[in-house]
Parts: structure tokens; sequence; C-alpha cells
């Protein structure tokens, strides 16, 4: 078991302190009349508007976020701190969303969204809830509650997927950039039962509480998905914004290096005090050893580029050779001068291990700013890539045909 350093200096930082000359989000530029024709796929895929929903612009948290298919066969997607979930139906299997049904509103900034024996989980930023239903039919005729008592604010939004022990998985971020949190509920990876018990990696005995704590040191992993092949557990997770290499130096666009990491029980991850292979944060002064007994990433992604919604791609449609891969929706940085990310990118596994991190669709940035911010990626029935863009407000279906290439 680690034993976690004193912190002996933290540094924060806040969005209002940094000047945009220095660093800055992407400038919103406006949406192309055709924005799946702009954005670039490799030979033989194919994009297409799916929806059209209200885009968040500049602000954060708003618009299109996670998604999820039901057993229905109908595309689910949680709106963020519009405070809604709605259904997307494709009746006619046309690759493009008939309706917007509003499945709940009145929620409190949902984001992940789960089927469990046919009823769906909604991850709220301060707990998970039940949607019930009459007849079949939306929006819910009541919300039950299943979870509560998460610690809001900061990194709030959470994920919430079924794993494929039955279990359910939750993120809950870092309540800060550079911190020692005071909640040991911060920068985790929980794990309770179908019906809401805490199930995490430390047993429990006699009149000790149950934990749900399943990973730890993750500042922000809302993005997690399973191996098909091992069952091995891969989550996304955003680093620290505006760090470098020397305590109280000037902040380095590529520091530190975003991860995708390979999510075991009881295992911490480093935050915040190490971040990529090992290496220690300068604003801390850790025990020695601390940052070798860290589980370092799987794999190393650019940094400030937000990795956010991550799926493996056994189901789809694709050729052979994409199917034992996956793909990661950068949402892109707001604090380099260079911006990083606004893409989708895929993971490239060999023998079970991520080994190369390739474009696979680009388009969204460009010298203007971006006009879109994929945030999620889902994998449908038909075989298709679905991705969520918050900022344009479009769900976006990426299919692959042969007659599609030229």
């Amino acid at each position: 078991m680690l034993t976690y350093p004193r912190l002996v200096i933290v540094a924060l930082w806040s969005l209002a302190s940094i000047p945009y000359a220095q660093a800055g989000m992407a400038p919103v530029t406006p949406v192309p009349d055709n924005p799946a024709a702009t954005l670039k796929l490799p030979e033989g895929f194919k994009a297409q508007v799916f929806a059209r929903l209200n885009p968040a612009g500049d602000d954060y948290f708003r618009g299109p976020r996670f998604m999820a298919f039901g057993p229905d066969g109908n595309l689910y997607l949680s709106l963020g701190r519009d405070n809604k979930v709605v259904m997307l139906p494709d009746r006619n299997h046309d690759g493009r969303a008939d309706d917007i049904v509003t499945v709940a509103d009145q929620l409190n900034a949902p984001q992940g969204l789960a089927f469990v024996d046919g009823k769906l989980l909604v991850a709220n930023q301060d707990g998970v809830v039940r949607l019930e239903r009459k007849n079949d039919s939306w929006p819910a005729s009541g919300v039950t509650p299943l979870i509560s008592g998460l610690p809001s604010g900061g990194h709030t939004l959470k994920t919430l997927k079924l794993g494929p022990d039955g279990y359910l998985y939750l993120n809950v971020g870092s309540s800060c950039n550079v911190c020692a949190e005071a909640d040991p509920l911060r920068a985790t990876i929980l794990r309770y039962t179908k019906d809401g018990q805490p199930a995490g990696a430390l047993t429990t005995v006699g009149r000790h509480a149950a934990n749900p704590i399943w990973a730890s040191g993750l500042r922000n992993s809302e993005g997690f998905a399973w191996q098909p092949k091992t069952g091995a557990m891969f989550a996304t997770n955003n680093g620290a914004d505006m760090r470098s290499d020397i305590k109280g130096g000037k902040a380095a666009d590529n520091l530190p290096p975003e991860h995708l990491n390979r999510i075991e029980a009881g295992q911490h991850y480093g935050w915040p005090y190490c971040w990529g292979d090992h290496y220690a944060d300068s604003n801390f002064a850790t025990t020695e050893g601390f940052c070798a007994g860290t589980t370092a990433p799987a794999m190393t992604l650019p940094a400030h580029a937000a990795p956010l919604g991550i799926t493996f791609l056994s189901t789809t449609a694709f050729p052979a050779e994409y199917r034992d891969d996956a793909i990661v929706a950068l949402h892109g940085s707001w604090n380099r001068v260079q911006p990083s990310g606004y893409k989708l990118v895929r993971v490239k596994f060999n023998q079970d291990k991520p080994v190369q991190l390739v474009d696979f669709a680009t388009g969204w940035l460009n010298e203007s700013g971006a006009w879109g911010r994929p945030v999620d990626v889902v994998v449908g029935p038909d075989g298709a890539l679905y991705v969520s863009d918050d900022r344009a407000g479009i769900i976006y279906r990426i299919s692959y045909s042969k007659k599609f290439a030229p």
C-alpha cells in the first residue's frame, strides 16, 4: 500500500489568471454549412450528421455529452448543464435521427448513462438516479435515487458504465488543478453493485463502512471502457494544467502528458504528485520512492488534449485491422499556446497493449480556431461509430464502406 506524501507546496491557477495572449482555448469559429464533409477521415470512411441539438459554443459542459444505446436500439444522450437526457430514434434506419425525445429534464448536470436490467441509470453531478416510466414511454414518470452524496464542483461531471463483471463504475474528478484532496472520493474511479452498494477494491469487515474506491490518483477520468478480448479496463485521464518541470517555472505546452491508463483494483495512478512514467511534480515534496510505487500509464497522449470518451471497435463494421483497437475523443485544450486535441484518435493495440496513436478524424480545428469539440464515442447496433460534439451541438455517424473509397 502506498504511503501518501506530505504536501509541502501547492500551486493553484485559475482560468481568470491566464492571459489569453499566452494560452487559451481555440476560439469558436462558425460551424461549416456541411460539417460532416469538413471532417477528414481515413479512406473508405464517411461521416454524416445524425442529429443537431443546441450548441454550447464556448460554454463549458453544455451541449451533447455522453451517449449510450438502449435495449430498444435507440441512442440516448446527456446534455450536461442543460440538465436533460434525450433519446434520438432512427426509426427508418437512414442514419439520421427522426426526432429529439425528452427522456428527463430538471436533472442535476447529468453525464453518464447506463442501462441496467432494462432500466436507465443517469449519473448526476452528485449521485446516480434511476429513471422510471410507465407504459414504456418517455418522458420519465419518476426519478429514484440509487447513489447519493457524491462530491460535486470542480471536475463535476461523472461518467457511469456497467462493467463486464456486473458492477457499476463511476468516475469522480478532482476538485482542483493541483492540490492534496481532503475528500478521499475525489480523483478516483468508484465501483458499486447494481443496487448502489459500495463495492470498492478494499474489503471491509466488522463495523467499517464499505468503501467504493476502485482506483485513485486519477485527476479526471471521464472516459473508460473494457477491452473485449481480455476484460481489461482502460480509462482516459486529464493531466494537471499550467505545469512546469521546474518549481515555479513557466508553464509548458507539452507538460504534463495526458494518460491512457489500464485500471486495476486498488492502484494509485499518481495525481497530484506524479505524472507520466513516474515523474515527480516539482510542486510537491514526495516521500522517497512514492512515484516509483504508482502505476504508470499504459500510454501517454499529447498534453492538454483533454481525452474524454473511449470505445473499443470490436463490434463495428470497420475493416478487420480496426477491430482490436479503440477510438478516443480529444476534446481539445484551453491552456496551450499551440492548441492540441479537437479530434478523434485511434489507439492501436498489439497483444492486448496500446502501442501507437494515430489520427482518425480531424477537421474541427483550423488556423482560425475550432468549430467543434468531440466529447464521446460509442458503437451503434448498426456497426457505425457515433460521436458527440458539444461545441457545435452535433451527433455524427461514421461508417465504413469500400464504395466510399476513391
